[in-house]
C-alpha cells in the first residue's frame, strides 16, 4: 500500500534473508577455483590469508570450469525471493532498492535487472540502483528508509549483492600476463590486484522494511552516510586506473589498453587504505553521528562491524577508543571467517545470521558500521529491538 502524508513514520526491518552461492571454498582450494594468473602461484596468497582471518567463502562460479553459476542480479533476485518465501507480500511492497559494487553491466541499472528477474511475482516498483563499493548497500537502504519514513510508501525491499569472483578469475588477467611473458617478465600481478583476489567473495542479502513491526522486528533509529571524497583520492577501484599520476576512467583507454592493463579488474591502494581507513570511516564518521544523535557507548548492546579483514579488527577497536567510544569485545558480532568479505552485501548477510542466532529483548540496540575505501565513505546505523 502506498501512502502520502506529512507525518514521519517509524521504519522497521521485519524480515532478512541471505544467499551464498555454491559450496564453501576453503583457503587451500581458492587458487584452484580462481585459477593461477599467468599460470604461476601467487606469492602473496598465504600472507594475505594468514592476516585476513577468512577460512571459508563462496563463489558464484563453477569450481572446475570457472564459468559463472549466477550473475550479480540473479543472486540479488534470489535473496529477494527468499523474503517472499518468508511471507513478504510482493504486491504490497512499494520500493525495490538494490545496491552493488560491481553490476553485471553499465546499463541498464542493476535494480532494473533485479526487478526484471522477479517476473510475475513483482509489480511496478519505485526502483533505485545504488553504486559505490561497500556503502552501496547502505545507500540503497537509506533510499528505502527515507521513502517509508516520509510516507511515500509503507513497505520496501532492499538488497545488496556481489559477484567479485567474476573479475578475479585467471582469465580476466590473461592478456596482461601473456604480455608480460612475451616481454620476458615474470607474469605476476601487481600487489594491488593480487591482494584483492584473496580478500573478496560472493553473496547477497535482502531486508524487508515496513511501517508495521512484527515479533522480532528491528526499528531503524537512525542511519547516517558520509563521504570524505573531497579530502582523499581514489583508493579502491575498477573500470579505471592511475596513469602518470592522473586518474583515468575506462572510456579513455583503448580496448587493447583495457585488456593489457586489466583496467576492469578490482584494485586497491593498500598503503592509502592503511593510512586513512580508520581515521575517516571510524573516528571522523562516528564522531559525526555521536554529535548528531547524542549516542553514548553504554547505549550500544551489540556492535556489527563490517571490516574486510581480521587485520583491521584491533584497528577499529583502537579508533573507537580514540574518540572515547570503546565497545567491549563481547558486544561485537561478525561472520567474516566463515562467510568472507562480500562487500556491500556483508552487513545484510551479517545481520541475517545475527538475528537468527540471538534472541533480543525489547529496547536492546545494535550499532552497524560499514566503511568504504573507494574514496573513503562510511555508514553507521542504530537499530532497536521491539
Amino acid at each position: 500500500m502506498d501512502t502520502n502524508t506529512n507525518t514521519l513514520h517509524d521504519v522497521y526491518i521485519n524480515h532478512t534473508a541471505a544467499v551464498l552461492p555454491n559450496a564453501p571454498v576453503d583457503n587451500e582450494h581458492m587458487e584452484a577455483v580462481l585459477g593461477m594468473a599467468g599460470e604461476v602461484p601467487s606469492r602473496v596468497r598465504k600472507r594475505i590469508l594468514s592476516s585476513n582471518g577468512i577460512v571459508s567463502r563462496h563463489y558464484a562460479i563453477d569450481p572446475v570450469t570457472r564459468k559463472a553459476t549466477h550473475s550479480c542480479a540473479e543472486l540479488a533476485a534470489e535473496a529477494v525471493r527468499a523474503l517472499f518465501a518468508q511471507g513478504v507480500d510482493a504486491q504490497a511492497v512499494g520500493v525495490l532498492a538494490c545496491g552493488t559494487s560491481y553490476p553485471d553491466q553499465t546499463m541498464p541499472g542493476h535494480g532494473a535487472m533485479v526487478h526484471g528477474l522477479l517476473g510475475d511475482a513483482a509489480r511496478p516498483y519505485d526502483m533505485v540502483s545504488t553504486a559505490g563499493v561497500c556503502v552501496a548497500g547502505m545507500a540503497a537502504l537509506k533510499y528505502a528508509y527515507q521513502a517509508l519514513r516520509c510516507g511515500d510508501h509503507s513497505e520496501a525491499v532492499v538488497c545488496a549483492a556481489e559477484t567479485a569472483s567474476a573479475m578475479m578469475r585467471k582469465e580476466v588477467f590473461a592478456a596482461e600476463t601473456d604480455a608480460k611473458k612475451a616481454a620476458d617478465f615474470r607474469p605476476e600481478l601487481a600487489f594491488e590486484k593480487d591482494f584483492l583476489r584473496w580478500m573478496l567473495s560472493d553473496g547477497a542479502g535482502a531486508w524487508h522494511l515496513s511501517h508495521t513491526p512484527r515479533s522480532g522486528s528491528l526499528k531503524i533509529r537512525w542511519l547516517d552516510l558520509v563521504s570524505y571524497a573531497h579530502e582523499q583520492p581514489v583508493c579502491m577501484y575498477a573500470g579505471g586506473d592511475w596513469v602518470e599520476g592522473q586518474w583515468r576512467g575506462w572510456k579513455t583507454f583503448t580496448p587493447a589498453e583495457r585488456e593489457a592493463l586489466s583496467v576492469m579488474s578490482v584494485k586497491q591502494d593498500v598503503k592509502l587504505l592503511n593510512e586513512h581507513i580508520i581515521a575517516y570511516t571510524v573516528e571522523k564518521a562516528l564522531a559525526r553521528s555521536v554529535a548528531r544523535h547524542g549516542l553514548k557507548p553504554e547505549d550500544v548492546d551489540y556492535f556489527l562491524p563490517h571490516y574486510s579483514s581480521a587485520f583491521f579488527r584491533d584497528k577499529v577497536a583502537a579508533g573507537l577508543r580514540n574518540i572515547g567510544f570503546a565497545i567491549p569485545d563481547e558486544k561485537w558480532f561478525t561472520n567474516l571467517p566463515a562467510k568472507g568479505n562480500t562487500g556491500s552485501a556483508s552487513i545484510f548477510i551479517m545481520l541475517d545470521e545475527f538475528v537468527r542466532s540471538r534472541t533480543l529483548t525489547p529496547g536492546q540496540t545494535v550499532l552497524c558500521y560499514v566503511p568504504e575505501s573507494g574514496r573513503f565513505s562510511s555508514s553507521f546505523m542504530l537499530l532497536e529491538a521491539v
